[in-house]
């Protein structure tokens, strides 16, 4: 749809009863209500409809909780999930007295992102493709309390259920690390993510491609065509809620968290991204890996800013658990053509210039999307405006690298509260073009130690039991 009238008019014909308002919170969670068609009309869907701000995480304080959501009429879809015809439809945050864009919408956050890159004058669009991995397990349980903690996960294809007592139990169990591209009936998720991506053209997201992934248990990806950053954000939200409501509708449960299981691969979100000028691709040239000096001062800036990057692209303590070496989640930063070791690979799958792209490797579906694609964009940009040289590419895999060489080598950071701490030390870039403003970044990183470093590190682990108990 492209503008009221014709939403309205899909309304009516579709038999629509209920609109549903969409939202994502600064941390990444969806967020919605509910509004009866007949409350629908061009004046709501232009002026918005109103709700308390207070209430969602990291937003307003209860004396300032009024807000809007102002409906974006191209992003309306039907909702697959629900009894009653509902249209989805995703929404900007404004205040209702200034009537400009809340700072702290992430949504807001990636047009001011888009905008700026365009005031820059390098390039009129920057697209973004993520490769969103997740888990579709048949099982989950985890609590805590002041004197107990747990979880438990299951799923018919771990390979822990290679000996169980179901009757009967038909083996075909994946190994660890063995999970890529098996075939049915070791694959037993095949239906499940042909419906999710059935579902997801439905609402209008364009698939390239679905697979298993490599780990057991039901790991899994299913790769978005790629599309301009802002629709991009809109379409891992839609992403998100599809696959997981595809997975509840089969009496399954589908999970983005990065490493839920010990001693497989995790869950990553590899990101390609490049710059466009209308039908020319920016990335390519006559350089290494057939890229263009643009394209090195981007991996240059993307490179500088990584350790900071990471609050964004990799936010929860649990990230930390992939980012180890060995389970093709890269730690080192480095760049290489075909590398998969390295935290920027150049893809090299096509000669043809408008495939020339990067792929971040690092981030992981934890992200809020819309702030961790702007932060890498700026981090980018920063890059290309200061020249920034990504010193030499490194085309070895680089956990087998000799000692004396490795060592030279920077990397991620080894935990959130590392990575938190890069970010307060390194945050000028995001201030570019007023997309981030200081308020958000000190809210993001309050919030982060408040409400998850702190918690975490305070809970006793039961490995430490295993490892402590008998001093």
């Amino acid at each position: 749809m492209k503008d009221a009238e014709s939403l309205l008019k899909f309304i009516k014909e579709n038999g629509v009863k209920i609109v549903d308002v969409r939202f994502t919170d600064l941390i990444g969670t969806g967020q919605h209500f509910s509004v009866p068609i007949s409350q629908i009309d061009k004046e709501s869907l232009a002026e918005g409809l109103g709700f308390d701000g207070s209430s969602i995480r990291g937003w307003r304080t209860i004396d300032s909780s009024d807000m809007l959501v102002v409906p974006n009429v191209s992003t309306a879809y039907l909702d697959p999930f629900t009894e009653e015809q509902t249209l989805n439809i995703t929404c900007d945050i404004v205040d209702p007295i200034s009537k400009e864009s809340y700072d702290r919408d992430p949504r807001a956050i990636a047009k001011k992102a888009e905008n700026y890159l365009k005031e820059t004058g390098i390039a009129e669009t920057a697209y973004f493709g993520p490769e969103n991995e997740f888990f579709i397990f048949d099982e989950v349980n985890a609590d805590f309390n002041d004197h107990s903690s747990f979880y438990f996960i299951d799923s018919d294809e771990g390979i822990w259920n290679s000996g169980s007592e179901d009757v009967p139990n038909l083996g075909h169990k994946i190994r660890h690390k063995e999970g890529y591209f098996p075939l049915p009936p070791s694959d037993t998720l095949q239906d499940i993510r042909t419906e999710m991506v059935l579902e997801l053209e439905k609402a209008g997201v364009i698939v390239e491609a679905h697979h298993h992934e490599v780990a057991t248990a039901g790991q899994a990806e299913i790769d978005m065509r790629f599309a301009p950053l802002l629709q991009m954000a809109d379409n891992t939200a839609k992403f998100k809620y599809i696959v997981k409501n595809v997975a509840r509708r089969n009496g399954k449960t589908a999970t983005f968290m990065p490493k839920p299981l010990y001693g497989d691969n995790g869950t990553g979100m590899h990101v390609h991204q490049s710059l466009w000028n209308d039908s020319t691709p920016l990335f390519a040239g006559n350089g290494y890996a057939g890229v263009s000096d643009i394209c090195l001062y981007y991996i240059g800036g993307i490179l500088k800013h990584a350790r900071a990057l990471t609050a964004f692209t990799n936010p929860t303590t649990n990230s930390y658990k992939r980012l180890v070496p060995g389970f093709e989640a890269p730690v080192n930063l480095a760049y290489s053509s075909r590398n998969r070791s390295a935290a920027i690979r150049i893809p090299m799958y096509s000669s043809n210039p408008k495939t020339k792209r990067i792929e971040v490797r690092f981030p992981d579906p934890s992200a809020n999307p819309y702030l961790a694609f702007s932060a890498m964009l700026l981090a980018g940009l920063d890059g290309i405006l200061n020249k920034i040289d990504p010193a030499e590419p490194m085309d070895k895999n680089i956990y087998d690298l000799p000692p004396e060489i490795a060592k030279n080598l920077k990397h991620l950071p080894g935990s959130l509260e590392d990575s938190i701490a890069s970010l307060e030390n390194d945050y000028q870039f995001l201030l570019q073009g007023n997309v981030f403003s200081e308020d958000l970044i000190r809210t993001w990183i309050d919030y982060k130690k408040e409400n998850e470093i702190q918690l975490v590190n305070s809970v006793p682990n039961p490995v430490e039991f295993k490892l402590y108990y008998d001093i």
